[in-house]
């Protein structure tokens, strides 16, 4: 088996059998190319099935040379994974990478907005554009249901359930949640709908996607974070934001606000709670206050 064949093989079985989204199928594909492409720029003659722990560790100390340490953890993960799969098929008895560890990088906490911040950056849309319209929409979407920046670009309108104030997301693996929306949020997107969107010229195949660009087609994973960027910069934003940053901030906000942890674990639709538990850690005030209000020997 070679490398080409190997890595065809255990593309389909992360589609097939893991349910991973495109975008983590390509994240894995790039770890293994840069295997691929360490052993063709060295020469090294190997197969998946024969290559070994040696030659993977002389990959990652090259590797570490251009990375950093969290981009290294993560090549490190998509091998693991890739021999693993090849275990699991009988192609290897081993698993090359079982001796390499990870770089110790600590848990990332996530970047917030405050409230202010938000109000202050959909202000800061131009709504003298059809363009402003779908972004004041847009980002009330990323920030007022939590969603992941493909989740936005994938939303249909038959997922919008207005009378019942929820919306279907379906999100990484194509797992689908409901999640709720609010009366802004509505106003917004219908404002869009029926005064911008209707005078599109729709191309073939996107009738059902909410927002489009000015061809009438899907917006690109590029394109809101380019808006998003340009906006920060319009308002004079001393931060480095994302699209990612507006999810980041509906869970923070709920959280500071009172929600449970379950309720925002179903919202944003993490596997884990453990995943959503890192809004733990942005404010630990208010651990101190769930502690002062619950504990039943407070009062001593």
């Amino acid at each position: 088996m070679n490398w080409k064949d190997a890595l065809k093989d255990f593309t389909v079985y992360l589609k097939l059998e893991r349910g991973l989204s495109k975008n983590s199928i390509l994240s894995y594909t790039r770890d293994i190319e840069k295997l691929m492409s360490f052993l063709d720029g060295h020469s090294i003659s190997t197969s998946p099935l024969l290559i070994d722990k040696d030659t993977v560790q002389q990959f990652i100390y090259e590797i570490a040379k251009v990375v950093n340490p969290r981009s290294q953890a993560r090549i490190i993960s998509g091998l693991k994974s890739f021999f693993n799969y090849l275990i699991f098929e009988d192609y290897r008895k081993d698993n090359p990478l079982d001796l390499i560890e990870s770089p110790k990088i600590g848990r990332k906490l996530p970047d917030t907005l405050s409230e202010n911040e938000i109000d202050n950056l959909i202000h800061g849309i131009d709504l003298s554009s059809a363009e402003g319209e779908r972004n004041r929409a847009m980002l009330e979407t990323l920030y007022g249901c939590g969603l992941r920046v493909s989740e936005l670009i994938g939303l249909k309108i038959s997922d919008l359930f207005f009378e019942e104030d929820f919306i279907k997301v379906t999100g990484k693996g194509d797992k689908q949640r409901f999640v709720p929306i609010s009366p802004v949020n509505k106003k917004y997107i219908n404002i869009y709908r029926n005064e911008i969107r209707v005078h599109l010229n729709i191309q073939e195949g996107f009738q059902d996607i909410l927002f489009l660009n000015r061809r009438g087609k899907q917006l690109t994973r590029a394109m809101i974070f380019t808006i998003v960027k340009n906006l920060a910069v319009t308002i004079g934003l001393q931060k480095s934001i994302s699209p990612h940053t507006f999810r980041h901030s509906f869970a923070t906000h709920l959280l500071e606000n009172g929600a449970d942890l379950r309720s925002i674990q179903q919202m944003l639709g993490h596997e884990s709670i453990t995943t959503t538990e890192i809004y733990m850690h942005v404010d630990r005030s208010y651990l101190a206050e769930v502690m002062n209000t619950y504990h039943p020997r407070k009062g001593y």
